[in-house]
């Protein structure tokens, strides 16, 4: 049976290192599935452990040139988020030291260089807007302030120019040759292997120039010196990682902040004293004790106490709860001005909190299907890119004659393919959207659920629980013949009370006690139940139970909008009920918001057509089917999807989970609580209508982003690539420098991650 884990993956640092992950696990034997993803820097892998064991799939990670470790048990996973979150901070800070250091050193290896440009700062042609800007305004000027600058030896400058270089390269810019050499050696060259290559052909040159310009005159070619390149391209590649880190992280703060939402320690009564415990050493059944103010530590039942909970991290409803006794409270949320005593039920990873980090952390990494394209292209792209840098070489050292020139050139290719952007266009979306939905109390499976639920143009809806309030109430008794009425209500409570339908439900509450006993139920689904009380055989249920049990249903009338229950003892029809489910009175406006979408809306549930006619009537539902069993709506859902429609199924997640399994999308309200249901692609967690549009607005927008991501990333390659290889160059005169070149690749990963960031509002 396949098994799926999440593997933490390092070294990734741009779509090529995702790439090259993702084909290496896919091509190993047993793996049924990975999604390799580069923000949340993982894999989930799902394989068979008869073929291949965990161990293998993490050695598999690292032969490729990546860092990896096996997934911890859930405390020890949970310490180590803690020292990732720590380790993280401490390389952002290291990053930014580095992106800081190498851009002042470049600063100064600039003003170094002015004096040594010469025909290299293009005093008579300069063909780069930075560099003509450096020629016609910053020269002049500084040859005012620091005219000793251009009398001192050329050799002097050089040599600090060089061992500015070193530093930039040995220190800040080590982790892309080390890093860079790694994956060309496996081969499967990457970003960093473009910034080593890159940096590294101007360095030697630059060096070459300093140590023999001789040589150089020989043959025709200007002895000009690229370090203040060499050092600009690190340090605008490192201020680009360090910006796209920053986003990242304000990208994952949903998920960050969710799993800060659970206490490290609950107040428990135990052997008649009060001790402060770690949340890991309290078990079910224990007595917790919740000041006002403070956050519930457990999943638990009031036992003491009444007042008003915030539950709005779970559900999204801003507005507090009114908690009394009996009532179920959940961990996280915050205790308003009373005293509460709870007795836990789940701790720990049996937690509903738990439960919702873990969809969260699943959505997260699940890749969206529009990736796929970014990644066909991301594994061919870098030693694409390496083959055009050496025709740009060739090409313009045979027009120019020039080394220097070609040279140039070649790296500013090498340094703008930046792949980065591409590998960040779509998970970073789908991050932000899938944290964005989680505070409005919506739970995406992934971004396949996000990439499905944007192109649905079809809703059908089950009606109790989901367009009413799903608390069915009886509103209306009739007895017939002169049956007593207390006494049909009492074998109706004692037939219902093994049924889990709703309208038993409500039956049950109608006359709770005292409970008759009844043996040899049966349960007939979507129709009502049978069973023996007191030896007599009862039947509560719907006309087609009744007929088809040969009892008259002529006397099943009841007030208009409620649903019919007919109650008969040994044959005989005694008495009916009337059952009535309140509309949710957000439900109508939800049912407008979906059509001014431009979603067609259904309503299709199990209900008598009376009721079920009543209620669509009332949200303003046209197309109502009634009386359909499961298998029914599963053919409503068909039917729609033959006519062309794009179809979500919008069901409590129970009754409805054939329906829900087979729609396009299924949206399962969860009640805020049953986050683990299994059979939709999305889990409301607040019995709220307004949640389904919402839920589509944001899948369309986090759509139109990756979307928008996308095209960015490829045009940016599609334009970039031939302007730095210098097609602008006979026409207009244009050629971008390597620095020039740097800045537009630090600037294409960040500006993908703030448009990603665009969701957040």
């Amino acid at each position: 049976m396949p098994t799926t884990i999440t593997v933490p993956v390092g070294g990734m640092t741009c779509a090529s290192c995702q790439a090259n992950v993702q084909r290496a696990l896919e091509r190993t034997p047993g793996v049924t599935a990975a999604s390799v993803n580069l923000v949340t820097n993982s894999a989930r892998i799902e394989f068979d452990p008869a073929v291949v064991g965990a161990e293998a799939l993490v050695t598999r990670i690292r032969d490729v040139g990546y860092d990896a470790e096996l997934p911890a048990a859930p405390e020890e996973e949970k310490k180590r988020e803690l020292r990732s979150e720590e380790e993280e901070h401490l390389a952002a800070r290291a990053m930014r030291l580095r992106a800081g250091v190498s851009s002042l050193f470049g600063i100064l290896a600039m003003i170094l260089s002015m004096p040594l440009m010469g025909m290299h700062a293009g005093h008579g042609a300069v063909t780069d807007p930075f560099m003509h800007w450096v020629a016609r305004t910053l020269d002049p000027a500084l040859r005012a302030v620091a005219p000793w600058l251009y009398q001192a030896p050329p050799g002097a400058l050089w040599g600090v120019l060089l061992v500015m270089t070193l530093v930039v390269m040995l220190w800040a810019g080590r982790d892309f040759y080390v890093r860079g050499t790694k994956s060309a050696l496996h081969g499967a060259p990457d970003m960093n292997t473009l910034v080593a290559m890159g940096t590294g052909a101007a360095f030697l040159y630059s060096l070459g120039a300093m140590l023999a310009p001789g040589f150089y005159l020989a043959h025709g070619v200007q002895p000009d010196a690229y370090f203040e390149a060499v050092i600009f391209v690190i340090a605008l590649v490192l201020v680009g990682r360090a910006l796209e880190a920053r986003a990242r992280g304000a990208a994952s703060e949903a998920l960050r902040a969710l799993a800060k939402l659970q206490p490290k320690t609950a107040r428990v009564l135990r052997d008649g004293e009060e001790r402060d415990l770690p949340l890991e050493q309290v078990v079910s059944g224990d007595l917790v004790l919740v000041r006002p103010g403070e956050r519930i530590p457990v999943d638990g039942v009031v036992l003491e106490g009444e007042g008003h909970v915030d539950e709005s991290w779970l559900t999204g409803e801003s507005m507090p709860v009114r908690k009394g006794k009996d009532a179920e409270v959940f961990i996280g949320t915050i205790n308003g001005t009373s005293a509460l005593r709870v007795r836990a039920v789940n701790t720990g990873e049996r937690s509903v909190l738990a439960g919702v980090l873990r969809l969260l952390r699943d959505a997260q990494g699940k890749r969206a299907p529009i990736q796929a394209l970014a990644d066909r292209v991301s594994l061919v792209f870098v030693p694409t890119v390496a083959v055009l840098a050496l025709v740009t070489f060739g090409v313009w050292f045979a027009a120019t004659g020039s080394a220097v020139r070609a040279a140039a050139v070649a790296v500013s290719v090498l340094v703008i393919a930046c792949p980065c952007a591409m590998g960040l266009a779509v998970p970073t979306a789908v991050l932000v959207a899938t944290g964005r939905g989680a505070a409005q109390g919506i739970l995406f499976r992934g971004g396949e659920a996000l990439e499905r639920l944007a192109r649905v143009d079809a809703v059908v809806l089950d009606k109790t629980g989901t367009v009413t309030e799903g608390r069915p109430e009886v509103v209306s008794v009739r007895a017939l013949g002169g049956f007593d009425e207390a006494r049909l209500l009492a074998l109706a409570a004692a037939v219902e009370a093994s049924s889990e339908h709703p309208l038993a439900a409500a039956i049950v509450r109608k006359r709770p006690t005292p409970r008759l006993a009844v043996t040899e139920f049966s349960a007939v689904a979507g129709h009502g139940a049978v069973g023996r009380v007191d030896g007599s055989t009862i039947v509560v249920g719907n006309a087609k139970l009744l007929g088809d049990r040969g009892i008259s249903q002529v006397d099943l009338a009841v007030p208009e909008g409620t649903t019919a229950v007919g109650v008969a003892v040994d044959g005989v029809l005694v008495g009916v009920l009337g059952i009535a489910d309140e509309v949710r009175p957000t439900s109508g406006q939800a049912v407008r918001e979906l059509r001014a979408l431009g979603v067609t809306v259904a309503l299709v549930t199990g209900d008598a057509k009376g009721p079920a006619e009543a209620v669509a009537k009332s949200v303003g539902i046209t197309h109502v089917v009634s009386a359909a069993l499961p298998g029914r709506k599963v053919e409503e859902i068909e039917a729609l999807e033959a006519k062309g429609h794009f179809v979500a199924m919008v069901g409590d997640g129970i009754n409805d989970a054939p329906a829900l399994a087979r729609a396009d999308v299924g949206l399962a309200m969860g009640g805020g609580t049953d986050v683990a249901l299994e059979a939709g692609d999305v889990t409301l967690m607040r019995s709220d209508l307004l949640l389904v549009p919402g839920a589509i607005r944001l899948a369309r927008r986090a759509m139109r982003i990756m979307q928008e991501n996308l095209a960015w990333a490829f045009a940016y390659n599609v334009i970039g690539i031939p302007v730095a290889a210098g097609v602008l160059f006979p026409h207009f005169g244009i050629l971008l420098s390597p620095v020039l070149a740097s800045a537009a690749m630090a600037l294409s990963s960040v500006s993908v991650v703030t448009n990603s960031l665009r969701l957040r509002r």
